[in-house]
């Protein structure tokens, strides 16, 4: 725990904006009325407010973003390919920043934040195919659908502005 303290208090601003971003997919899962999944993540804390936010995970070492954002898809909710469509892609990365106290945490210190590259999926399954435990990891504790409208009000605050834009790429397919 010590070491821990002593990495926050070693990394400026100055250091954490030389930092790369971590390259990432992330999923807008949405039904057949147009509402998009939303999970609450497995690793708040008790005193934390609920944090939610649609799938998403990283790109492995020469990993097709395509092909990873249905893995992700798959480890975070059961949701295997077969039961979805893929409907639409972000043109370019979407990058955002973690607020610098979380930076020395997250990724043991390596990344300012994450650039990530966003599909439209389309599910064809039931609610009853979705498995929140597929996956050793979990990564959510419960689940909703939501209409579009209502996604970036659940959703951190330091990602909020990259929901608004996930969300207006694809709004005329919802």
């Amino acid at each position: 725990m010590k070491a821990m303290t002593m990495i926050q208090t070693e990394m400026t601003p100055e250091d954490i904006a030389k930092l790369p971003y971590r390259r990432n997919v992330g999923v807008m899962l949405v039904n057949a009325d147009g509402h998009a999944f939303v999970g609450q993540r497995a690793d708040r804390q008790p005193h934390e407010p609920p944090a939610w936010q649609m799938p998403q995970g990283g790109i492995d070492k020469g990993e097709d973003p395509r092909a990873a954002a249905l893995r992700e898809l798959t480890e975070e909710t059961g949701v295997t390919p077969d039961l979805v469509t893929v409907e639409a892609e972000t043109e370019g990365w979407i990058a955002y920043d973690l607020p610098h106290d979380i930076v020395p945490r997250i990724w043991k210190g390596r990344y300012k934040g994450q650039e990530q590259k966003w599909f439209l999926l389309r599910f064809h399954g039931t609610d009853d195919q979705i498995r929140l435990d597929a996956d050793e990891h979990q990564e959510f504790t419960e689940w909703r659908w939501l209409p579009a409208d209502e996604v970036v009000a659940q959703i951190v605050p330091f990602k909020r502005p990259v929901y608004e834009q996930v969300i207006a790429a694809f709004r005329g397919r919802l």
